[in-house]
């Protein structure tokens, strides 16, 4: 079950401004990541279900993260039908991330009250995921559309949240155009958790990383 409302999770998007992607099959990694990511400020993490057996080393995942780290909210993306995200939700998703729009996915998250962000790619799918219930929206891919699509939504739909993922980097100019043009919050994977990173065990720098993008955030967001 859900630690957290999909209430708690959509502010704490809107909050941080930030939600790091990040898969492996060794849950020792998927531990030290999280971890550096807690440390480095960020309070949201989306595990990528993309291997055999990923629902496995995400419920061990989750409880390391109730046990150990407070505030920590674990969502599951690429998640694409509604019976992996049951399953997920049985092993306590906070969230739901989908890279495509799919009623059926928003019906069991909604009977459980746990946010679900589907992937979208125009006005149209914003406005049926809405009227499914959808509170942050998930741009995908984000490097497709880019900031002006962003801009040119927020027109029409000023309430629309939305969350870019994929061409999404931790530096300032890249986080400036998105946050400018009116994102929510923006996932980031392979930019901020880097193979290099993975492959020298080098923790700290992951950490540095996140607290590095968490400040560029916040200094954006408040000018």
């Amino acid at each position: 079950m859900a630690q957290y409302t999909r209430i708690d999770v959509a502010k704490t998007m809107k909050e941080t401004g930030l939600v790091p992607l990040f898969y492996n099959a060794d849950i020792a990694v998927c531990k030290q990541v999280l971890k550096a990511c807690y440390d480095g400020g960020a309070r949201l993490m989306e595990f990528v279900s993309r291997g055999d057996f990923a629902h496995e080393v995400f419920g061990e995942l989750n409880k390391y993260a109730i046990a150990e780290l407070p505030g920590m909210i674990l969502g599951v993306g690429s998640v694409t039908d509604a019976a992996s995200a049951s399953l997920y939700m049985q092993l306590g998703a906070n969230f739901i991330v989908t890279p495509v729009l799919r009623e059926d996915i928003a019906v069991v998250c909604n009977r459980r009250k746990v946010l679900w962000s589907p992937g979208c790619g125009s006005l149209t799918e914003i406005a049926k995921a809405e009227e499914l219930g959808c509170e942050v929206v998930k741009l995908f891919p984000g490097d497709v559309y880019g900031p002006k699509f962003v801009k040119g939504i927020k027109g029409p739909q000023p309430w629309t949240s939305i969350m870019p993922t994929g061409g999404v980097a931790p530096t300032e100019e890249n986080l400036k155009a998105w946050f400018e043009a009116g994102v929510t919050c923006v996932g980031m994977g392979s930019k901020l958790i880097s193979k290099e990173i993975i492959a020298n065990n080098d923790f700290k720098a992951l950490e540095t990383n996140v607290k590095n993008a968490l400040d560029i955030i916040k200094t954006i967001k408040t000018q």
